[in-house]
């Protein structure tokens, strides 16, 4: 029955997607204003649906969720008259008295995937830039986070008629039904392996896809910093959502020498930020782990590092009937275990102790480019070091996690950590195509530029002068 739906839904879509290629500015900005309006309406259930999947609290949901995607709501609506005008493009020698122009089109109908972790933001921030772009959506929210996947088919039917945007929850045989059909382009956010699992799909209809994937993200310490203020902010970064952030800072590289100096700071940081008492952790501030599967994984991650030599530096408390993790600090671990080889995506941070900045680095490059890098450091030589010799979706220097909150820059990948970007005008263009347009000059001009050139400099030399 589900997968008759989807089918109607997608042939409804097909048809509707040449009504909205007519549509102005003005059209999709107010259908933009009409969402912002119906997530204000729901605040009260977004707060209650994602206190329930993730324990996070109102302040969490607030600044991780809400206010981000108003963010990117009010940025869209405001730009995106100036994003749809068609773009002067250059002339050419070949072609001097032409006008030339990049118009951006919709894609069509488009396919966004959303993940479980951040279940409001992830999913509604493509869908402001599918939108934006004058695309039809199919909207298939994380099964595990199920309340906010509730809330967010509610909102979406409330400001929608299907034939334009349509959510579908469900499962993995859902997903697996919607990679089937032949959209225009697919928008996933998830983990590398069902990120490869996609692309295939996609492939199979010529589908052009962006890909937000994972990855290690790594933190790097220089022997130069500011130790207790860089510290503060990773712990931040690593707790928040315990965890369980694409961008959280995976693992971290601190100078030998200062170790157990890191060790404690970061103790005291993640103390003030998040526990009541030096050894209770206050459930209204942290969030809880998703799913008793991933409680499972992360302890299992742990263990299995600590039997291959690992050692706990800090934390260790698992509280399984409330799918709590302690944090946990990791030092002296083996190249090969576990944790050190696939994402964590929680609040578990090994500690990779060196003495030379080059011998991070390489370590550094060993491992598949990730989505984020982390660098702490006042010398400047360093930190443009670090940034030239290394490859990542995007970089912070001397913070965590902001560079994602600014939509006046790109949010993406690369390679293993993901396809395109996101966020501002970058989504608008992951979701439009952007098409050549040659409006040729009313003057008889009959080439005379091409070969044999014989005779003609004189010719050349103007049109040099003129381009």
């Amino acid at each position: 029955m589900m997968h008759q739906k989807i089918d109607f839904v997608f042939e409804a879509q097909q048809v509707y997607k040449y009504t909205l290629r007519k549509q102005n500015a003005a059209s999709r900005m107010a259908k933009l204003k009409l969402l912002k309006e119906a997530i204000a309406r729901h605040e009260d259930e977004i707060n209650l649906a994602l206190h329930k999947d993730l324990r996070k609290s109102q302040f969490e949901t607030a600044v991780t969720e809400l206010l981000f995607v108003y963010g990117e709501l009010d940025f869209a609506i405001k730009n995106l008259r100036d994003w749809m005008r068609p773009k002067r493009a250059g002339k050419t020698l070949s072609n001097p008295f032409s006008k030339n122009r990049i118009y951006y089109e919709p894609k069509g109908v488009c396919l966004i995937m959303a993940p479980w972790n951040y279940p409001f933001q992830l999913t509604m921030s493509p869908l402001i830039s599918a939108i934006a772009a004058g695309n039809c959506v199919m909207l298939k929210p994380s099964e595990i986070s199920q309340a906010t996947s509730a809330v967010v088919g509610k909102i979406i039917a409330s400001v929608f008629e299907e034939q334009e945007v349509a959510c579908f929850e469900g499962n993995a045989d859902l997903a697996t039904a919607l990679l089937k059909l032949p959209f225009d382009h697919i928008f996933f956010t998830g983990s590398t392996a069902i990120g490869k699992i996609v692309m295939e799909a996609a492939a199979k209809n010529l589908c052009s896809v962006t890909l937000e994937l994972g990855g290690k993200s790594p933190t790097l310490i220089d022997h130069e910093v500011d130790l207790p203020k860089a510290v503060e902010k990773i712990a931040w970064g690593k707790l928040i959502n315990s965890g369980q952030t694409c961008i959280a800072p995976d693992y971290v590289f601190v100078p030998q020498e200062r170790v157990d100096e890191f060790i404690g700071l970061y103790k005291s940081a993640a103390e003030k930020l998040f526990f009541k008492s030096q050894a209770q952790i206050e459930p209204r501030a942290y969030a809880k782990i998703i799913s008793p599967k991933h409680f499972s994984r992360l302890k299992h991650l742990v263990d299995e590092a600590v039997e291959k030599g690992a050692r706990i530096n800090w934390g260790g408390t698992f509280d399984e009937k409330s799918q709590t993790i302690y944090p946990v600090l990791l030092s002296q671990i083996p190249a090969n275990a576990q944790v050190m080889e696939e994402e964590i995506f929680g609040p578990v941070l090994p500690i990779i102790a060196y003495q030379d900045i080059d011998e991070a680095m390489a370590q550094l490059n060993a491992k598949s480019k990730p989505l984020a890098l982390y660098i702490f450091s006042k010398n400047a030589k360093n930190i443009q070091k670090i940034i030239k010799n290394t490859s990542s979706g995007g970089v912070c220097v001397n913070d965590v996690l902001v560079h994602i909150a600014n939509p006046k820059l790109p949010f993406g990948g690369v390679n293993s950590s993901g396809i395109g970007s996101s966020h501002g005008v970058f989504g608008f263009r992951n979701f439009s195509h952007e098409r050549a347009v040659v409006f040729q000059s009313k003057l008889n001009f009959n080439r005379m530029v091409y070969p044999p050139y014989q005779g003609k400099e004189w010719l050349l030399k103007l049109l040099r002068k003129i381009m």
